[in-house]
């Protein structure tokens, strides 16, 4: 199923699947993928929430919603509206990170969380940059520092319909609008993390060049009280796209089983 939600004024496109346990999908910069196989997989452990954010994927931009902080209070409005009180909420990358500031704010109606390769924090000193300038970078050196496998990634947009290619644009102007500036990370997030109370798990692509493992995912392990880290062979910073199966198999050992 898909089609349209709207909370506390903001409409959103969402793809919904499965029934039981409620599952909250936040997708990152790449943008919500309703084909993905890591959403159907998911879908038969539990009931699967995927909101395109403001400004991504069809969802139209709100002019109340622009930056990150605004995002995270609109899932919890979400989860409220729903009124839920176990979710599982995921999110990868960029939705990693909105994932975060929802859970130093309220767990409330959480009860696990799971951080995919979040951004969203500061690691090192302010001379030195933690996560490589996509907008500055050739495409091409992206998709190194991001896949696995490079290849399997790169678009021919020759072949692209007039949508999709909209999509992408929009996609990368909603990215520019929540993460430019700080660029994608929250100076005080670090220090708020300790405020998680619910069960975390941290899980990283080993090949993620982008933001690594050993030194950006331990360092988000070491501020959540009790969290794990975990890493998925053969996947770079999107292991949801690259081992979906995987993926979904940690989710579920972890919160769905």
């Amino acid at each position: 199923m898909s089609g349209w939600l709207t909370v506390q004024g903001v409409q959103l496109e969402f793809v919904g699947r499965g029934q039981g346990r409620p599952i909250l999908w936040l997708h990152g910069e790449e943008g919500l993928h309703p084909e993905a196989p890591v959403l159907d997989r998911l879908a038969t452990h539990g009931h699967l929430l995927a909101p395109s954010h403001p400004g991504f994927g069809h969802s139209p931009e709100a002019p109340s919603i622009e930056a990150v902080d605004d995002l995270a209070y609109l899932y919890l409005d979400l989860l409220a509206q729903q009124g839920v009180r176990d979710a599982v909420v995921i999110g990868c990358s960029l939705g990693g990170w909105i994932a975060a500031e929802m859970a130093v704010k309220c767990t409330e109606r959480m009860a696990r969380l799971i951080l995919v390769a979040p951004l969203g924090i500061k690691v090192g000193d302010r001379e030195t940059r933690d996560i490589p300038d996509i907008f500055a970078l050739h495409p091409d050196e992206v998709l190194r520092l991001q896949y696995h496998d490079p290849a399997r990634a790169r678009l021919d947009h020759a072949v692209l319909s007039d949508d999709r290619l909209t999509v992408i644009a929009r996609n990368r102007e909603a990215t520019a609008l929540y993460a430019w500036e700080p660029y994608f990370h929250n100076p005080k997030l670090r220090g708020r993390l300790h405020r998680i109370t619910v069960p975390t798990l941290l899980l990283w692509g080993a090949d993620d060049r982008f933001v690594t493992a050993d030194y950006y995912g331990a360092a988000y392990r070491d501020a959540i009280p009790g969290a794990g880290l975990e890493t998925i062979a053969g996947a770079g910073h999107f292991p949801h796209l690259e081992q979906p199966e995987a993926l979904a198999a940690r989710v579920c050992t972890f919160a769905l089983g």
